[in-house]
């Protein structure tokens, strides 16, 4: 019986995959419902509503992000690091969009997804180690790489890149040479 499954995070897992196919913004518990077969009723008691199912789905997802972030950094320092972080973020909002979606959900300050979130601060911040970068260069490199990405990404995934050339690929490369140069290059006055 598909009731008695039901888990939080089996629902968030469900939610995930469900974000990929309808979009993050199309999930709701009514939708979550129907995909089980269940009364909407029925999820909750595993979840309080649509903004904490949003939550663990976006938990879902950053938690995923940083474990393919952790394994591709392994052994990697200075550029091939910071491309390895990028196309971490680029193949998972490729392969996964309604989950890379999910992963800029504004959640609780008290959420466990806060936590998820600040390991993509700390893999940021262990990349920027081999650019030797202090404070407060460091947080504002990590702005900086955090707007880049989500804004490439964002403006690629809307077909923004689709109609011009270069290709979107070229240009992602160049725009990476440019950051590792100007992160090689900082100057904090």
């Amino acid at each position: 019986m598909a009731r008695a499954g039901l888990t939080p995070d089996r629902l968030a897992r469900a939610g995930a995959e469900l974000a990929d196919q309808i979009g993050f913004d199309q999930v709701s518990p009514s939708a979550l419902a129907r995909h089980f077969g269940v009364q909407v009723a029925s999820l909750y008691s595993h979840v309080r509503g649509a903004h904490d199912l949003k939550t663990r789905i976006a938990q879902v997802a950053l938690d995923e992000m940083a474990d393919r972030a952790v394994a591709a950094l392994a052994g990697r320092a200075g550029r091939d690091a910071l491309v390895a972080l990028a196309t971490v973020y680029r193949d998972y909002a490729h392969d996964h969009p309604g989950r890379y979606a999910a992963s800029q959900y504004r959640v609780d300050p008290g959420s466990a997804a806060v936590e998820a979130g600040r390991r993509h601060s700390e893999l940021t911040r262990a990349v920027l180690r081999g650019y030797d970068l202090g404070e407060p260069a460091q947080t504002d490199a990590i702005r900086l790489l955090g707007s880049l990405f989500n804004g490439y990404i964002g403006l690629e995934l809307g077909g923004s890149f689709a109609h011009s050339a270069p290709g979107s690929d070229e240009s992602w490369s160049r725009i990476l040479d440019a950051i590792d140069k100007l992160l090689r290059n900082w100057t904090t006055s």
